[in-house]
C-alpha cells in the first residue's frame, strides 16, 4: 500500500527519480526521496551538496555517490512536475518513504527475531535451507515460518497443495499446461517460493544450482509457454530438493542433484 502510494505522488513530483536505481525500492532509494522529493529540491543544491549527503548512506562510496548525483540532476532537468514544491503530494511523497523506511526497519527486527528463534530449533532446517545456492538467511527462515516443520507432510505434493500449487501432470521434469497456481493455499509462501526462484538464478552464475539449470533449461526451449509457468515448474522441483534434504538431514550438493536427477529421469 505505502509503495503504491509512493508512486503515485512522485508521478506528480519527479516521476523520472523511480529509474534512479535498477529497483525503485531499498533503503537508500527510500532515504533519497524523503531528502529529494520533489525535482526542485535536487535542483536547489549543487553536485557537491548532493554528493556530500549521499556519503551519509549505508553502502555510499565517493565514486557511487558522484555517479548518483549526477544521475539525480540530469533526471531533475529533465523532469516536468505537474505540482510545485511544497505541495500535498511533495509531502505525501516525503511521508510514504519515511513509513516504508520504518516498515522496513521493524522488518529487519521481525526477521532477527525469527533468525534467532529458528538457530535454537532441535534440527538444522535453517542451516540446509541456506546451504541452498540463493537462499539468503532471509529466505529461510521465512521459509520455515510459513512451511513450518515439512517432516509433517508425507510427500513434496502435500506441500505443493498446501502452498497451492497445482502439480497437474508433472513428471521427470517435465512441464504440462495443466500446471498452474490455484486459490487455495498460502500466498504469502507461494510469492517468498518465486521470489526464490530469480535468486537462484542470479546465484547460479558463481554458485551453480540444478534448479537453476533446469529454469534457463526451460527458458531457452519455451516457445509459447510463459515464464511465470516455467517458475511454477521450478517451485515445485524446490520443495522436492527442499523435501529431500530435510527428510535426509543433508546439505545441498550440487554434484549430488544432478546425479539424483539423472538417476530420476532414467527411472
Amino acid at each position: 500500500m505505502a509503495k503504491n502510494r509512493l508512486h503515485q505522488a512522485l508521478q506528480s513530483t519527479f516521476p523520472e527519480i523511480e529509474t534512479l536505481f535498477s529497483n525503485s525500492k531499498g533503503n537508500n532509494y527510500w532515504q533519497i526521496i524523503k531528502q529529494y522529493p520533489h525535482c526542485e529540491s535536487i535542483l536547489e543544491s549543487d553536485k557537491e551538496q548532493i554528493v556530500r549527503w549521499l556519503l551519509t548512506l549505508k553502502g555510499f562510496g565517493n565514486k557511487h555517490a558522484q555517479k548518483t548525483a549526477k544521475k539525480l540532476l540530469e533526471l531533475a532537468h529533465k523532469s516536468y512536475p505537474v505540482v510545485e514544491n511544497g505541495s500535498v503530494e511533495t509531502k505525501q511523497a516525503r511521508y510514504y518513504a519515511d513509513r516504508l523506511l520504518v516498515l522496513s526497519s521493524q522488518r529487519e527486527r521481525i526477521i532477527n527475531q525469527m533468525t534467532a528463534l529458528a538457530k535454537k530449533l532441535p534440527n538444522r532446517d535453517l542451516e540446509i535451507l541456506e546451504s541452498i545456492p540463493g537462499f539468503a538467511q532471509t529466505t529461510a527462515v521465512r521459509v520455515l515460518a510459513e512451511l513450518g516443520d515439512m517432516r509433517r507432510f508425507s510427500n513434496p505434493n502435500k506441500i505443493n497443495a498446501f502452498i497451492g500449487i497445482d502439480p497437474g501432470r508433472y513428471q521427470s521434469g517435465e512441464m504440462d499446461s495443466s500446471l498452474s497456481i490455484t486459490k487455495h493455499g498460502n500466498a504469502v509462501a507461494r510469492k517468498i517460493l518465486y521470489r526464490a526462484i530469480g535468486q537462484i538464478d542470479n546465484a547460479a552464475k558463481t554458485n551453480p544450482c540444478h534448479i537453476a539449470d533446469y529454469y534457463e533449461s526451460k527458458k531457452r526451449s519455451s516457445q509459447t509457454k510463459g515464464f511465470k509457468k516455467i517458475a511454477i515448474a521450478s517451485i515445485h522441483k524446490l520443495i522436492r530438493t527442499i523435501y529431500a534434504l530435510i527428510q535426509n538431514d543433508q546439505l545441498y550438493d550440487y554434484s549430488v542433484a544432478t546425479h539424483n536427477q539423472k538417476d530420476f529421469c532414467r527411472n
